[in-house]
């Protein structure tokens, strides 16, 4: 994993996380979206992870805003209870690239490392 870009955010980006965003944002040709992250009931260990980008407009009161040099990431507040600490990695592996959700207040992970239980 590469170091984290800040460490005391409630949502941790790694320099390879926050690269890989700002380009998929660029290629969305919109520079008004933020990364929505969050959790949802699912996956194979009972919470599977949410990540999408959302127009800055929506967002409310009931989210936490986290601002990486411009960018930001926001997530809810029911989600953020089990969010809490998380670092958002990014790797380009052939095998077992893409985004990796290192998350402290997991107990359980899948295999994929997509759902979690806590």
């Amino acid at each position: 994993m590469t170091q984290a870009v800040a460490v005391t955010k409630g949502i941790q980006l790694t320099e390879n996380a926050l690269k890989h965003v700002l380009m998929l944002r660029q290629q969305q040709g919109n520079e008004d979206l933020c990364l929505r992250v969050g959790v949802r009931q699912g996956g194979c260990s009972g919470m599977s992870y949410l990540m999408d980008f959302e127009s800055t407009s929506n967002i409310t009161e009931h989210d936490d805003v986290f601002d990486y040099d411009g960018f930001k990431i926001i997530c809810d507040r029911k989600s953020l209870l089990f969010l809490y600490g998380l670092v958002l990695d990014y790797s380009n592996a052939m095998i077992g690239g893409g985004f990796q959700f290192t998350n402290p207040n997991a107990n359980q992970t899948c295999g994929c490392g997509k759902s979690f239980a806590a």
